[in-house]
């Protein structure tokens, strides 16, 4: 099986003449080039995962391709005019040559109070590489390629290394990692989380700032 990833939990996974694409977000960059795909897979409706900007152009360009959605992306690309096929956990799906198996349910718990939105991992041919999205959940079959997230606000690195542990794969492939880029999505939940007498002050790198 032969993989391109083209930056945070986009992932080109080709095997024989199946061409797959996980969740082209809006972090990630050069997947508008991909061709020839088979399918494309998004594990939720996050951004960061779905863009909504490009995926309408990178399916045109793609006649045929199949797009494959949990229950809430589905609604997003309807709105965007396209159709999507709503893979539900315990579902398995034909795609071309390879067998997928949607497996979870939720979003990995950001904080108690922020809503978090349905999320379905894709395991390819009986364990051959596992997508999963925003979860830790551990799916029934042996896997021999795993993409570990490895940097999110609804984790800790330890938790990242105890899934690991527990998944034991073969080989393990950083994804989730654009966010170390974007602080604001860590300081954006403080302001919007902290007490409300509590002023979240971003300072700004080499600039003397008073704070009266």
């Amino acid at each position: 099986m032969q993989f391109v990833h083209y930056g945070h939990s986009c992932v080109l996974a080709e095997t024989g003449d199946t061409r797959l694409l996980f969740d082209p977000g809006t972090f990630s960059q050069g997947f508008e080039d991909a061709r020839e795909l088979t399918a494309i897979l998004v594990t939720h409706q996050h951004p960061d995962h779905l863009d909504p900007d490009r995926l309408p152009a990178l399916v045109a360009a793609n006649p045929g391709v199949e797009l494959i959605t949990d229950p809430a992306s589905a609604e997003t690309v309807a709105a965007l005019g396209l159709t999507a096929r709503v893979a539900l956990p315990g579902e398995t799906l034909t795609v071309g040559s390879t067998q997928v198996n949607a497996v979870n349910g939720n979003h990995a718990i950001i904080h108690p109070e922020v809503p978090v939105p349905p999320n379905v991992g894709y395991v390819l041919d009986d364990g051959a590489f596992y997508h999963p999205g925003d979860s830790f959940f551990r799916p029934d079959q042996t896997i021999d390629v795993l993409g570990i997230p490895a940097a999110a606000p609804w984790q800790k690195l330890s938790e990242a290394v105890d899934y690991l542990r527990m998944v034991k794969p073969r080989i393990a492939i950083p994804i989730h990692m654009a966010v170390t880029t974007v602080p604001q999505l860590f300081t954006g939940r403080l302001t919007d989380l902290g007490p409300k007498e509590t002023t979240v002050r971003v300072l700004e790198h080499g600039e003397p700032t008073n704070i009266g």
